[in-house]
């Protein structure tokens, strides 16, 4: 047999990944597997890849709805939903997402591989714009929901309190929690009914804003111009061109390097964020936060060689060419909880979510295209990036817009954004609540 001519998924010959993955579904279906990592990377990875592989051959929905990550996302959570999953399968999608906190490295492993591959002056310039948008974003959303608000008879304070703030504030654990909390603080009330109602508008926000990942992913193939293909900025192609960095050849040492500086890279950021600085003028600052500043100043300040930064980009690559399909099983499964969402779905409050997502992604876009950035790159990551549950949520609309290359910009939405509207809503719920 030609070996050339043998069909393959995710890169192993169709007949050994048949083979195994019958091996692992019928393993799953008689509650045999055990609930360790190795457990969980023959789940995850199965599933992952059927499913990925599915919907990145489906017409219309691989080039206009997100492809293979979003048929993985919509199909776990649909499947967790409705309890047709078994038991092992579930437990050890929530070890893969909780206890084993894979979710972290995979995170780690984009931003630092990214940040470091970024060429230093195309960083430098993108950084101080980024901020900016990231307002103009919140500021969409505010206009937005306000007037989604007046249409449907509510209050536009009551609608910016209880619907955009949480769906801008960076997710659950970092958001609506603490925001429920800031709340309590602030009213005496129990923060539990301003949490439950938070959490689920929230979810609806995030698949909102999933869904207009895809649709955006399809403006920028029919109108390219607005497009950077994954550059934020606009002038980056001309930029590397007369850069002209020497290649370099990856070595298995330069991989396991990486692997090494973004392990430092994270317990750095840690250190920084439990014991030396965790917070600054009372605003807690996460460790994905000191994380993005630390590896952005180590290529502004080029403490990095070469080779080590060309494998912590081999590995950010990897990561992301490979492994968000077996990272949206996990999303899926335990991220997203559509008894929530369904609680809170009316039409009315449709209608304001989607105006919310809709603001954030216009007031970002815009203002992204007059400061020189791409407009469907700034509007995923300034905007969408913003209105999602956070890390989890990042990976899902950036694995729907297929620019997971983007992962530091969003991460920096997630993370620094995220406690911009915290500070925000303490400001808010003090003078209106």
């Amino acid at each position: 047999m030609d070996k050339g001519n043998v069909k393959k998924l995710y890169g192993v010959d169709l007949p050994v990944f048949v083979f195994f993955a019958v091996v692992v579904l019928v393993s799953a279906y008689l509650e045999i597997i055990p609930n360790q990592l190795i457990g969980a990377v023959a789940c995850m990875f199965t599933i992952g890849i059927l499913l990925g592989e599915l919907g990145e051959r489906i017409p219309i929905w691989n080039t206009y709805c997100g492809g293979g990550a979003i048929l993985v996302f919509l199909v776990c959570g649909l499947m967790s939903h409705f309890s047709v999953l078994p038991e092992c399968v579930v437990k050890n999608a929530t070890g893969w997402m909780n206890e084993y906190s894979f979710l972290n490295l995979f995170i780690s492993f984009l931003i630092v591989g990214s940040l470091l591959g970024l060429e230093r002056k195309l960083l430098i310039k993108s950084s101080a714009l980024y901020l900016p948008a990231i307002i103009a974003g919140v500021v969409g959303s505010i206009v937005f929901g306000a007037l989604g608000g007046i249409l449907f008879g509510k209050d536009p304070v009551q609608v910016v309190m209880a619907y955009v703030l949480p769906i801008m504030g960076g997710g659950a654990g970092a958001g609506a929690i603490p925001m429920a909390q800031v709340y309590a603080d602030v009213t005496g009330e129990d923060p539990a009914g301003y949490l439950s109602f938070a959490l689920a508008i929230l979810a609806v926000g995030n698949i909102v804003s999933v869904a207009f990942a895809a649709i955006l992913q399809t403006v920028g193939i029919l109108v390219p111009k607005l497009s950077g293909n994954g550059e934020l900025v606009r002038d980056a192609a001309k930029k590397v061109e007369t850069e002209k960095k020497e290649t370099i050849n990856v070595t298995m040492d330069d991989l396991g390097a990486g692997i090494f500086l973004t392990g430092g890279f994270f317990i750095l950021a840690q250190l920084f964020a439990k014991k030396i600085l965790p917070s600054v003028a009372g605003v807690s600052i996460p460790n994905f936060a000191y994380l993005i500043i630390f590896a952005a100043l180590a290529n502004v300040f080029n403490l990095i060689p070469e080779h080590l930064k060309a494998g912590a980009q081999k590995c950010q690559q990897f990561c992301a060419n490979k492994l968000v399909w077996i990272q949206m099983v996990g999303v899926g499964i335990v991220m997203i909880n559509f008894s929530e969402m369904l609680e809170v779905l009316s039409v009315a409050n449709l209608v304001i979510v989607i105006l919310i997502v809709l603001g954030a992604v216009l007031g970002s876009a815009i203002f992204g295209w007059v400061v020189g950035f791409f407009p469907i790159e700034s509007a995923i990551t300034a905007g969408l990036c913003m209105a999602n549950m956070g890390g989890a949520g990042d990976l899902a609309v950036l694995g729907a817009a297929k620019r997971m290359n983007l992962i530091s910009y969003a991460q920096i939405s997630s993370r620094i954004g995220g406690a911009m509207i915290l500070l925000l809503s303490s400001i808010v719920f003090s003078i209106f609540a």
